[in-house]
């Protein structure tokens, strides 16, 4: 079979199963980490001046968890619900008792706002439409048209898949870094990935790690080597990012804000899910593109997974009715760390917390991301 007509044959039998390869490395991969650590260029990011809106953001350190039971109905996200418990999210966030105000210290009509949402694990187990929605509904409310509202993650062709369409979501912008044409090719008629168009490569994250991509593979990771090129979605199209995370594990460890924005941001990513795991959770959300950007983090935890992530394996899917919203990455990390990990022990998948499974919260609170230290977080919890 030629090359163009397998990657055709691969996006009508779904990206997700193609993606398979890709998804077992995460599952599999040595997430306690080693001792002999590769070198970055993680310096070069904390060399860069930070500015106003840089992470932690407005509200270091705070964290509103709201809960409601009646969050998905029938296996199914409410919409109403999730509305309602993002306003409330929102107004105890910030101490406004508008609405529209509490979003415009987050972002102005002029702002491009990127949403980025998790669609990896399929329709099983994607950022919810339900919490989606409820942004977009309230960033109308506040001012932003659905012109200035993105839809991204790295894969275009996953968000299609889960539903993140141009039927779905009219008038708002829906794109990917790796994308395929109509005709279900990867590639152009000069046989070149679509998706180098769509990279920066004035902008990276370097490791001293080889990335060594087959036919296969290349279209799902852009390109080899050991530098991570950083999407132009990121550098180049939004002014705002908002990160819609799911509340789930990745082994032993957790997968919210910092994962869904490192790995999301960056091409060339499978080389890094063996020693630098931790390391790039926390090193790519410190360069200007994300640092400088995101300013609001909705944890979906309407849905999530306790086991068998990042895929969806539905025996280890539950319901934890909650959001979790701060402008701090870091602290929303910790707060969702310690529901899944609670999660874990009560199911009898491990006896206690390992240390070792948040490192990457560790190293992002000393790169100034935020803060980790439990004793220091201000968490407001709602229902």
């Amino acid at each position: 079979m030629k090359r163009r007509d397998f990657f055709r044959f691969v996006s009508l039998t779904g990206a997700g199963l193609a993606l398979n390869p890709v998804v077992k490395a995460a599952e599999t991969s040595p997430l306690f980490g080693a001792d002999d650590k590769p070198a970055t260029n993680i310096k070069d990011a904390t060399a860069i001046p930070r500015v106003k809106e840089s992470m932690p953001g407005l509200y270091p350190g705070r964290v509103v968890r709201v809960t409601n039971p009646a969050s998905v109905v029938e296996g199914v996200p409410s919409s109403d619900a999730a509305y309602s418990m993002l306003k409330e999210s929102m107004l105890k966030l910030t101490g406004e008792k508008n609405l529209k105000k509490a979003w415009r210290k987050f972002v102005s009509p002029k702002d491009i706002v990127g949403l980025k949402v998790n669609p990896v694990a399929g329709k099983t187990l994607s950022t919810s439409h339900a919490v989606t929605g409820a942004v977009i509904r309230q960033l109308e409310e506040a001012g932003i048209p659905k012109a200035n509202i993105v839809i991204w993650d790295r894969r275009e062709m996953q968000l299609h898949e889960v539903g993140y369409t141009k039927d779905n979501y009219p008038g708002i912008t829906i794109t990917g870094t790796e994308c395929m044409d109509e005709k279900g090719s990867f590639y152009n008629a000069e046989g070149k990935l679509y998706s180098e168009e769509r990279v920066d490569k004035n902008q990276f994250f370097f490791a001293d790690v080889e990335g060594v991509h087959d036919d296969y593979t290349i279209p799902y990771m852009v390109n080899g080597g050991k530098y991570s090129y950083f999407t132009k979605i990121a550098t180049e199209k939004v002014t705002k990012i908002i990160n819609i995370p799911i509340l789930k594990n990745a082994g032993p460890t957790t997968t919210l804000c910092l994962k869904n924005l490192a790995f999301g941001a960056i091409t060339n990513t499978s080389r890094l899910h063996g020693k630098l795991w931790h390391e790039t959770c926390a090193y790519v959300c410190a360069f200007p593109p994300i640092r400088d950007k995101v300013v609001l983090n909705i944890a979906d935890g309407l849905i999530g997974c306790f086991d068998g992530g990042p895929g969806a394996k539905p025996q280890f899917i539950c319901n934890y009715n909650t959001l979790l919203v701060g402008t701090d990455p870091v602290a929303v990390d910790r707060v969702g760390h310690d529901i899944i990990i609670k999660k874990r022990i009560a199911e009898g998948i491990q006896k206690e917390d390992n240390p070792k499974a948040s490192r990457f919260i560790d190293m992002a609170a000393e790169l100034g991301l935020g803060i980790g230290d439990r004793t220091k977080i201000e968490l407001y919890e709602i229902g």
